[in-house]
């Protein structure tokens, strides 16, 4: 048989192969439709599957504490909880904790740190060391949480007081603008974000819901805890008693603001000197000392030898 009738056997076969390997491999109408129902349609899962996606801490930690804030609930008789969830809307209710939930976390606190306190007393001494080391890590256990959930009320105060400068001018620019005191919070909180922010928000929301605007606003001043936001809100609560216009009395608190904070800003720079005077002579001059004494102390150590 002629070589070019061969090849030309052998690429019609490969042709055929190829066609028909592709018609073969080619997903019909039908599967392409059912590839886009499956990825639209979520297919039921059972609730074990849906626990072992949530984070461990939702899985494990949070019916700990559940169970801990059920025993503070029955044993709690003198406004703990209330005072306990005063505080943590002050520092805006981290991890969404409520104050029984708190003080579950302190309880669930108290006690792993007594446990590891006793086993750490055990393997130094003997029982009464252990008992000691316990009662000490089950108060430390119990006054940690709230040392932290000071210092973050704290952090989220002086958080809010750098962003009032800037939302105050946005504030009067939109009001000078023609917008209403509503409309022009309404604006902050479309362009801005933060801890002010979220309690504007919160004010609007409860305005909407039917709250006069004074009692809304003075929420912000408890939950803020802090003396700047509690003289603007003051300001505009007496501007809108008096009738004073809205736009004067936010250019007068803007001014007033830009005032504190260059003044806080010196006040914070005054106190560097005296800061930085603690790491200087704990770390650097030791260093100091070493470097300019030691071949000096060197010599003198080595000199009835010579």
């Amino acid at each position: 048989m002629p070589p070019t009738v061969l090849v030309i056997a052998a690429i019609a076969a490969i042709a055929v192969l190829v066609l028909t390997y592709g018609l073969a491999a080619r997903p019909s109408s039908r599967n392409v439709v059912q590839q886009r129902l499956d990825q639209l349609v979520v297919q039921p899962r059972s609730l074990e599957e849906m626990e072992l996606q949530q984070p461990l801490g939702e899985r494990v930690l949070r019916p700990l504490v559940q169970r801990m804030s059920r025993i503070a609930n029955r044993g709690d008789s003198g406004g703990v909880i209330a005072r306990a969830d005063a505080k943590l809307e002050r520092a805006g209710y981290p991890g969404g904790l409520r104050g029984a939930d708190w003080m579950g976390v302190k309880i669930l606190v108290m006690i792993a740190l007594g446990l590891l306190f006793g086993f750490l007393g055990l393997l130094i001494g003997q029982v009464p060391l252990a008992f000691l080391f316990g009662v000490v890590g089950a108060g430390l256990g119990y006054m940690a949480p709230e040392f932290w959930l000071g210092g973050r009320a704290r952090k989220r105060s002086f958080a809010m007081v750098l962003q009032l400068p800037d939302a105050l001018d946005l504030l009067t620019i939109s009001v000078e603008a023609g917008l209403g005191f509503d409309a022009a919070l309404a604006k902050v909180v479309e362009k801005m974000e933060g801890p002010l922010v979220n309690e504007f928000r919160q004010a609007l929301a409860e305005i909407r819901m039917g709250r006069t605007r004074r009692d809304a606003l003075r929420d912000i001043v408890a939950r803020a805890d802090s003396q700047p936001i509690s003289n603007f809100i003051g300001a505009i609560v007496q501007a809108e008693q008096l009738g004073v216009p809205i736009a004067k009395v936010l250019q007068i608190q803007s001014q007033q603001l830009r005032i504190e904070r260059r003044q806080r800003a010196e006040e914070m720079a005054a106190k560097a000197p005296v800061k930085m005077l603690f790491p200087m002579v704990g770390c650097i001059f030791p260093t100091i000392f070493i470097v300019i004494l030691g071949p000096a102390i060197i010599t003198v150590m080595s000199g009835p030898g010579i």
